[in-house]
């Protein structure tokens, strides 16, 4: 395991483009690094994804709005589940979530198209509230069909914020093997038995990338959970990227 700190124009980090919507917005330069936790599978770390404006902007408009998260079923149908605790919310794609959108979009690349986007997702967890090991690729025939876009093919867990006091409420990924610089217990839970494999801690505005999908089938090893929090709070949001285009009702730009 290393890391290593890529060239800012691989992800396209200077995001001062025009995003690809109906009110052809620009939007603001934003600069940041990241960092490859493993390459195999595809594990990046990518501090400041976010601005402090645009984490308070995301706080206000999902304020209020949050209902108790869900999962799918085999059936492909959505249901409470007690291994997931949490609440969520989708967001509305306005001109500053649709710049993160772009800029999510630009770090995999110029050939992903939006129709491949997911509508972004807030999820906010308080105490005791978690996610229980699970992956973001799907199971079930029903959930990857063609309207769907196919299954997950990249995802992003963004910290938008978390209280002065947290703990707890990292994000695990009991099968990564644990990295080799003490430079990663700035990001990652070094305190944790590596046996459990990573935890990274729940550091406002960073954020982590991952690819779900290995030679055409999830990849086991990008299984995670959202640990519980034992004191304070954190507001997350994820970003899904799909192998292939959505049915129009389904894309992030008609929420």
């Amino acid at each position: 395991m290393f890391s290593k700190l890529l060239p800012l124009p691989l992800f396209a980090l200077l995001v001062g483009v025009t995003a690809s919507s109906k009110e052809n917005i620009t939007c603001p330069h934003h600069l940041y690094n990241v960092q490859i936790f493993s390459e195999d599978p595809l594990v990046i770390y990518i501090p400041d994804f976010i601005t402090a404006e645009e984490a308070a902007h995301l706080q206000s408009i999902s304020s209020g709005k949050f209902s108790s998260s869900q999962i799918a079923d085999q059936s492909g149908q959505q249901h409470l589940a007690k291994t997931r605790t949490s609440r969520s919310t989708s967001l509305s794609s306005d001109q500053v979530v649709q710049c993160i959108e772009e800029r999510a979009l630009q770090f995999q690349g110029y050939d992903i198209p939006r129709t491949r986007l997911e509508p972004l997702q807030a999820v906010q967890y308080s105490i005791g509230e978690n996610y229980k090991p699970h992956t973001d690729w799907f199971t079930s025939p029903a959930q990857t069909t063609q309207q769907f876009g196919g299954n997950r093919a990249t995802s992003f867990f963004v910290y938008v914020s978390a209280s002065e006091d947290i703990i707890g409420g990292g994000t695990q990924f009991p099968l990564l093997d644990a990295p080799s610089s003490e430079r990663w217990c700035d990001y990652v839970n070094c305190d944790a038995g590596w046996d459990e494999g990573v935890t990274f801690r729940p550091i406002a505005r960073n954020a982590v990338f991952w690819r779900n999908m290995k030679d055409g089938k999830g990849d086991r090893r990008t299984l995670h959970s959202g640990l519980p929090v034992q004191r304070g709070e954190k507001l997350g949001m994820n970003i899904w990227t799909r192998e292939d285009e959505l049915d129009v009702q389904y894309r992030s730009d008609i929420i």
